[in-house]
């Protein structure tokens, strides 16, 4: 089979799939929820925030009548100024993210679901939401249905993905990825994000055998897209350079967020799901605080 016709099969195959997808995202956004972060400020906004003397110009429908007869002076109820955060979010799709080992959902499943159970949670609590390779964010139901339809266009052709820009205009900004490819896309990526203020997360998402590294004796190692191929008489032999290769990208990957002052957190795909969720919820709610 070529690879278009392969990518086509995996399109279809993920079309399928989607609202089986959905539901685990509802389900798991159902944990946690964003709510409504404040500005300190009086403007819109369903929050109270604080009472004021009544001016001149003040209407009288704005008039806290119950408060004002405390006193001999009329008072106005002022409601908090409701921050609108804009989050991009970039669930790799890349063919390194296909593989799952025996009993396993694959890296490309766990980075959907924990996107989509993000974005349910923060478009509930009234948030703009979007993929990074498709915007713009917004807020409302209808940007979920959008945002699941985007999801077979996320680009599939490379072995391993580079960090998309076009996030040009949020404030927060999601990676998941299982990040073993190049590093130069994702450092220029957060680098001119951090520059314009906004700030996000890294979530690495890895399979447990590229943890453990559980191969021996006469192995071939092929890449998912099939252009790196590697042939061994004695796997075990590489296991120990293997693993610290594989520290090192860890130490860097949280050197680069610590520096930006981004979230970092590894994932494997034999943990519940939960865990990074809940781990991403409180990342990203900090954030915007």
């Amino acid at each position: 089979m070529s690879q278009t016709a392969d990518l086509r099969a995996d399109a279809q195959g993920l079309g399928h799939a989607l609202p089986a997808l959905l539901a685990q995202a509802q389900h798991l956004a159902g944990s946690l929820s964003f709510g409504a972060h404040g500005r300190r400020r009086a403007g819109a906004g369903d929050a109270f925030w604080q009472y004021r003397p009544a001016m001149a110009g003040d209407v009288a429908q704005s008039i806290d009548w119950r408060r004002s007869a405390k006193t001999d002076a009329p008072y106005v109820r002022q409601r908090e100024w409701q921050a609108l955060n804009t989050v991009a979010l970039w669930a790799d799709g890349a063919q390194s993210m296909r593989f799952a080992s025996k009993g396993m959902v694959s890296k490309s499943e766990r980075a959907q679901l924990l996107a989509l159970a993000l974005a349910v949670a923060l478009l509930r609590g009234g948030e703009r939401v979007g993929w990074v390779h498709a915007g713009p964010a917004k807020t409302g139901r209808a940007q979920l249905g959008q945002m699941l339809a985007q999801l077979a266009d996320l680009p599939r052709t490379d072995d391993y993905g580079a960090a998309m820009t076009g996030a040009n205009r949020a404030d927060h900004i999601v990676y998941l990825s299982d990040f073993l490819g190049p590093m130069a896309g994702l450092q220029s990526a957060m680098t001119a994000a951090a520059d314009r203020g906004a700030r996000g997360i890294l979530l690495q998402i890895l399979d447990p055998a590229e943890e453990s590294f559980p191969y021996a004796g006469r192995t071939v190692f092929l890449s998912m897209g099939g252009s790196l191929r590697h042939e061994t008489q004695s796997a075990a032999d590489l296991r120990a350079a293997y693993q610290a290769r594989l520290a090192a990208r860890k130490d860097e990957l949280a050197a680069l967020a610590r520096r930006l002052g981004w979230g970092y957190f590894v994932h494997q795909t034999d943990r519940p799901p939960l865990d990074a969720y809940i781990w991403a919820h409180h990342a990203i709610s900090g954030a915007m605080r």
